[in-house]
């Protein structure tokens, strides 16, 4: 990568102090699950959660899939289905691994591919994650009786990301006041 310019030199030398070669994850299949289970663990304690488990089907949606950002997109799909999973399994469904992985392109349609991207999320799957955090966040605060500091620990995030979150809740029409009436 160095000799075709896609890497720089200096930083090539910089992190090869001790070079590793490592397989990527869709050569590893036998490690996604251990990997995911291990995940699952780390953020249902971040989260305060009870143990929670994949469905044998989500484990065959996990191998069968290319995982083309690696570990950290493996971690990111573990943290959106403890989102969105409800009971105490991780469904096939809740891994939301459909989305056909776009070729790899030119620097310039990249962009051009992302703003499209963020323009679908924005409508249609957009909403429902972001009507599943809302509702995640008023569960806090009412489990938490109103308190900021402590819903934002259930949650896993800081408080000045729960303020950020409340104050782009209202901002986008969302009642919290009433929705926080029961507290």
């Amino acid at each position: 990568y160095v000799q075709e310019h896609k890497f720089r030199e200096d930083l090539y030398y910089r992190l090869s102090v001790f070079p590793l070669e490592w397989l990527p994850l869709r050569e590893r299949k036998a490690d996604i699950v251990p990997l995911a289970n291990r995940l699952i663990h780390l953020h249902t304690v971040k989260m305060g959660k009870t143990s929670v488990t994949l469905m044998p089907g989500a484990e065959e949606k996990m191998r069968a899939y290319t995982w083309p950002g690696n570990v950290r997109e493996l971690d990111n799909v573990i943290q959106r289905a403890l989102i969105l999973q409800q009971g105490e399994q991780i469904t096939p469904q809740d891994l939301m691994l459909t989305a056909v992985v776009p070729p790899v392109m030119s620097q310039p349609t990249i962009v051009d591919s992302l703003s499209h991207m963020d323009a679908t999320l924005a409508s249609g799957l957009g909403d429902g994650v972001k009507q599943r955090e809302y509702q995640l966040i008023v569960d806090a605060l009412k489990n938490e009786r109103g308190r900021k500091k402590q819903a934002a620990e259930k949650l896993g995030i800081s408080p000045r990301t729960l303020r950020y979150k409340l104050a782009k809740m209202r901002e986008s029409g969302f009642d919290l006041d009433n929705a926080m009436a029961a507290v």
